[in-house]
């Protein structure tokens, strides 16, 4: 399982989004490591599917897929508490259960 987390060059959240993801993973049992992609160019956000800064992923997937094209901007997550600048703990815990329920399913 490949967790990455992509922020834009000097994201005022990418600290704290990489304390989370850590934090999510380890919940939710994960013992990967993870890796952290500055994305800097429209043609990398394009080709990355980047929409916006953090974006959480496992396995080349968006945790919290959204439409729309590349953005090389802050994101805005749905929390219990409004809109944020991350997602809360439950939601991306939630979400990567289930993204490593489902490679546990598929055999990956």
């Amino acid at each position: 399982m490949g967790a990455e987390l992509l922020t834009i060059p000097d994201c005022p959240h990418a600290a704290a989004a990489k304390d989370l993801f850590e934090r999510a993973l380890r919940l939710a049992g994960s013992s990967g490591g993870l890796v952290l992609i500055v994305v800097d160019s429209e043609e990398e956000a394009a080709s990355l599917g980047f929409r916006g800064s953090p974006t959480f992923r496992l396995d080349g997937q968006d945790l919290f897929p959204v439409l729309g094209g590349p953005a090389l901007s802050c994101r805005i997550y749905r929390t219990t508490d409004g809109a944020g600048s991350l997602p809360d703990l439950k939601s991306l815990r939630t979400a990567v259960e289930e993204r490593l329920n489902g490679n546990a399913l598929r055999g990956g």
